[in-house]
């Protein structure tokens, strides 16, 4: 039955339907095989479908995306770019460096990939070409350190795993931030590198006047990972608390403070918003659906069993895991790598007793890394649609990048207080 439906799906993908077709049809078909074509019964892949998106903490998932939405189409990201320019502009490879660590302070007020390569690629990638970087490297660089969005909270994968596995969103928002702060850091230095081997020119120093002006005006923006992250960090809120907050203070600094956005340009956004969140939670279904036929199969059993996974250290584990969702975001949307996925492996790491935050941020970082991999990562076609430049010349300096990112895998794997400490800190574990 397996090999059925998944033939059927890898049919319809490359017949070119919507990854929410492959899922829907997979789940029916092998419905349709449990209970021997009795459609009587059907209602209990409704009630799958309905429950997967049932969890209140999903709420915070179109909260986080119309936030985004809003900042992207006002000033925030531009005095955030501007904060980061006035300190480190200055140094051999400052503009590149500069553009990984603004696409790190976007991430922790947006959460989402996408939305930084369009907010903080877009005003940059001109700079970067004028600055003397090649264009292959400029938007690499951008694709890559989006990633970083996806660790640093709130991270809309990280509240996806948090619901399918019921882990705790704010211990995984809290236990992302350190692996995001050391991706930063090796960006910077392989930038710097490629600044002195090519000779890249570097920027005027700002004045102290200048990086205060910066400051001033990047004051509010910066209001944004405070009141995330110190609210969640504090016990103020809670994650779905904290995404109704930030759609509020989006709105009060951009149609009130900055006034770059009026009512129709707020309808633009929330409708657009809507198109987005509706083909989140429509997959979000489909694969709860999916997920709940393999599972009552016992496809998972099968499929772990058959390569002896129950018999590895948990290391191993880790390491199939991460294998599993690097190579699976390469060729599919990340949110349904993780409602397929985790409930895989939900009963192995559970065997084994790792930490689920530890299992959490690894997916959320290989689900990143897949994400602007070969063929198929969704980051690099919207870079492509964004700066409409052939997928060649997008994908040809990703290696290094790829290369850093599996490498920070691998330090997670051996070195989990990377994500743990600041975790155990704030949790008192």
């Amino acid at each position: 039955m397996a090999l059925m439906i998944f033939s059927i799906m890898v049919v319809l993908l490359l017949l070119g339907f919507p990854m929410m077709i492959p899922l829907i049809a997979g789940a029916t078909v092998g419905f349709w095989e449990l209970f021997n074509g009795d459609l009587s019964r059907m209602e209990f892949l409704i009630q799958q479908m309905m429950g997967g998106i049932r969890p209140a903490s999903l709420i915070a998932v179109p909260m986080f995306i119309l936030s985004a939405d809003i900042m992207t189409r006002g000033h925030s990201a531009d005095r955030l770019i501007n904060l980061v320019m006035a300190f480190v502009r200055h140094i051999k490879g400052g503009l590149a460096v500069s553009t990984a660590s603004a696409c790190t302070l976007f991430g922790a007020v947006s959460g989402s990939t996408q939305a930084t390569v369009v907010a903080v690629g877009s005003p940059l990638r001109p700079r970067l070409k004028a600055g003397g970087y090649k264009d292959s490297f400029i938007l690499a660089l951008i694709v890559n350190s989006s990633d970083i969005a996806f660790l640093i909270p709130p991270s809309i994968g990280m509240i996806i795993y948090g619901v399918v596995s019921k882990t705790s969103i704010p211990e995984l928002f809290i236990a992302g931030i350190g692996p995001g702060l050391f991706i930063l850091m090796m960006f910077s230095i392989y930038s710097i590198i490629y600044a002195y081997k090519h000779n890249i020119p570097t920027e005027p120093k700002a004045t102290w006047k200048e990086r205060a002006i910066a400051i001033y005006e990047a004051l509010w923006p910066l209001g944004f990972p405070a009141i995330i992250i110190g609210g969640i960090f504090t016990g103020i809120f809670s994650p779905t608390e904290a995404a109704a907050v930030s759609v509020a203070y989006a709105l009060f600094l951009e149609m009130v403070v900055f006034r770059t956005l009026n009512l129709k340009g707020l309808y633009d956004t929330a409708l657009s918003t809507g198109l987005v969140t509706a083909v989140v939670f429509i997959l979000v279904a489909a694969g709860a659906a999916f997920a709940w036929v393999l599972s009552f199969a016992q496809v998972p059993q099968e499929i772990l069993s058959s390569i002896g996974i129950y018999d590895m250290s948990a290391t191993s584990v880790l390491y199939v895991i991460s294998i599993a969702f690097f190579v699976g975001c390469m060729f599919v949307d990340p949110i349904v790598v993780i409602l397929v996925l985790v409930p895989i492996f939900a009963p192995v790491v559970q065997s084994v007793g790792l930490d689920p935050v530890l299992v959490g941020t690894i997916i959320t970082l290989q689900v990143a890394i897949g994400s602007a991999t070969p063929p198929f990562g969704c980051d690099i076609f919207t870079a492509i649609a964004v700066f409409k430049r052939p997928y060649i010349e997008v994908v040809k300096g990703t290696p290094p990048f790829i290369f850093m990112l599996l490498s920070m895998a691998v330090l997670l794997i051996h070195f989990p207080d990377i994500a743990l400490f600041l975790r155990d800190i704030a949790f008192n574990k």
